[in-house]
């Protein structure tokens, strides 16, 4: 991959030989500069992220008049822009204009998504009856080469490397 192709390499599960262990992903990325301004063959290293966990911040109860609003917010651009669209292409009446066509989209969207919005909630509210928002946390960042080139990585990578 000497050609500065952005493909990944076929890495199965990240396997490699560790050579360095970083709690940010900016280290792990500097500590990989490091190896290219070494001129070492970075297409051998991967930065694998470690101790992954999902936490879900609660962020209130959710209400049927909240998926309705979402859903009308959702509804609305979505019936405006394809009113706008069927307005420029002129596939309705070329003598309407397709800021009209944009503004009885928005309208007819809107109260779509907000039937939509209410439906959706009504089918999950034996799931849970609250809003979140998920993230994914790393607890620390491994860099890790191929066998064949991690210990000479690992000796670039020393502090007096």
């Amino acid at each position: 991959m000497a050609d500065g192709s952005t493909t990944p390499r076929d890495s199965g599960d990240a396997q490699g030989v560790p050579i360095g262990s970083f709690s940010a992903y900016d280290d792990a990325v500097a500590a990989v500069d490091r190896l290219a301004a070494a001129g070492f063959p970075v297409e051998s290293i991967a930065i694998v992220g470690r101790d992954l966990r999902m936490v879900e911040d609660v962020t209130g109860a959710a209400t049927a008049s909240q998926s309705a609003a979402r859903g009308a917010g959702t509804g609305a651009l979505i019936g405006a822009l394809v009113g706008w669209l069927l307005g420029v292409v002129g596939a309705v009446d070329p003598l309407v204009s397709g800021l009209l066509l944009a503004l009885y989209g928005l309208v007819i969207g809107a109260a779509l998504g907000a039937l939509w919005g209410v439906a959706g909630h009504l089918l999950h509210l034996r799931r849970h009856d609250f809003s979140s928002v998920g993230t994914m946390c790393v607890g620390r960042y491994e860099v890790v080469a191929d066998a064949e080139v991690a210990e000479r990585a690992s000796a670039l990578l020393a502090p007096d490397g």
